[in-house]
């Protein structure tokens, strides 16, 4: 399966995703802030990131364009619960910063499979 980076500051967001992606059989790296993810992701080289956009020291959005310009071939997948602010929600612009696939939150944990196996099909 795949190496999978889950960027993420609630730990009870962490703990469940980190543990179904496990089951399914991905190896799974945490980061809780934009800056820890950008590392790891240099170091680790995950095929897919998911990223939440409200994060400490980095936020998502940042953190998104930053990796568009230095790891081109990592697949992105946005995440938020945040509400839309100037006509445009956070999901979106993470789509238009570069962001491959979004999901607001609460998703389901068939929706992020799904996803994360489109995103892979594609890579290959």
């Amino acid at each position: 399966m795949a190496k999978i980076l889950i960027a993420d500051d609630e730990e009870s967001v962490l703990e469940v995703v980190k543990r179904i992606l496990a089951v399914d059989g991905h190896e799974v790296i945490e980061a809780r802030d934009g800056e820890e993810a950008i590392r790891k992701i240099r170091t680790e080289k995950p095929a897919v990131a998911l990223i939440d956009l409200f994060m400490p020291r980095k936020e998502g959005l940042e953190t998104i364009m930053q990796l568009r310009k230095t790891c081109p071939e990592l697949k992105i997948i946005a995440v938020s619960g945040g509400n839309p602010t100037h006509g445009m929600s956070f999901l979106e612009m993470a789509t238009r910063l570069g962001a491959h696939r979004t999901m607001a939150k609460p998703f389901s944990m068939e929706d992020l499979r799904s996803t994360i196996a489109e995103l892979l099909a594609e890579g290959a």
